[in-house]
């Protein structure tokens, strides 16, 4: 799968064609999918479950964060089948938290991306399997022999990517979100979460990953500098804060044939999100004020080459799903 990795290079300017990103982002999702779609073969392994592993996997999205590692490493000159593996593991995590948050258990949603959730299409036993297989398929695509990486570099994208998946990231932010629902309350009502307690557990929930995905490029760098490795983890703290602030607006305010799932589902369950805190125009404001933060950073750092990641905050600021 390696040797027939592929990468397509674009010129990099700072004012970034939304059409230009439009063409990246399809690129990365095209390599992605490619990728994953070798790996997940019915060969020698149980049908039902790759059946539902591609049913999660290939149920459609933009592939942003698969993108941001591509991108990333693409600062530092790296391109190929070693950026394409980090992404297509870190897709694989990341769809692999799409099931399990969709259970019953969990958020009980019927809708992904417009089509049945996976324990909806198959069962709840099939899901969790499929969820299960997804997150250990990434950190076997991690330490394949035929990657192309330092061992060095092997362990610490393992150890970033397992904390950012883990009770220090994305599983301890979904830990605490059910613990606001009131799941584990005596009287099963919501807390009532101020806004640093609200920011904490969205920068674990959603922002762990985001933040893994764009950093991971200075991880795959020859030499990345201090100032370098900074200016990315601002950024991708400010893009995971403004992809969830955007995710809450479209709660409120999107279209179910647009965003592909049920909405208001936040409001219901007593929720608490920046958009319930500050109100819709304070959290388009600090929507506003985080796109313009992460953008100066990587533009410090970077300059024109951080173009691409520069119009993916726009691109985000922008989405109707």
């Amino acid at each position: 799968m390696f040797q027939r990795a592929r990468q397509t290079v674009l010129h990099k300017k700072a004012d970034m064609k939304t059409s230009d990103l439009n063409v990246a982002l399809e690129q990365a999702a095209g390599a992605v999918n490619g990728f994953l779609s070798e790996v997940l073969s019915e060969e020698r392994r149980p049908p039902r479950l790759i059946e539902a592993m591609r049913h999660a996997v290939f149920a459609g999205g933009k592939r942003m964060r698969p993108f941001l590692v591509i991108e990333s490493a693409r600062l530092f000159g790296v391109e190929g089948a070693l950026p394409l593996t980090v992404a297509a593991a870190l897709e694989a995590i990341h769809c692999y938290s799409l099931v399990h948050d969709d259970l019953p258990a969990m958020d009980d949603d019927d809708l992904r991306r417009g089509q049945p959730t996976v324990h909806r299409a198959y069962d709840e036993a099939t899901a969790i399997l499929a969820g299960d297989a997804l997150l250990t398929l990434a950190f076997s695509l991690l330490t394949a022999p035929g990657l192309k990486v330092t061992a060095g570099k092997r362990v610490k994208l393992i150890g970033a990517l397992a904390g950012a998946a883990g009770i220090d990231g994305m599983v301890g932010g979904q830990m605490l979100d059910l613990a606001a629902e009131g799941r584990f309350a005596a009287n099963g009502k919501p807390q009532r979460l101020g806004e640093r307690a609200v920011r904490r557990l969205q920068a674990l929930k959603t922002g762990a990953l985001i933040e893994f995905a764009v950093t991971a490029g200075a991880i795959l760098a020859p030499r990345a500098t201090t100032a370098e490795k900074k200016a990315l983890r601002i950024y991708g703290r400010e893009l995971g804060l403004a992809f969830q602030i955007k995710d809450d607006l479209l709660d409120v305010e999107g279209e179910v044939a647009l965003v592909g799932k049920a909405l208001a589902k936040d409001a219901e369950a007593g929720k608490g999100t920046l958009v319930s805190l500050l109100g819709i125009d304070g959290a388009r404001r600090e929507l506003d004020r985080a796109t313009e933060t992460g953008r100066q950073a990587v533009f410090a750092a970077f300059g024109g080459r951080a173009g691409m990641l520069a119009a993916l905050l726009d691109f985000n600021r922008a989405r109707n799903h």
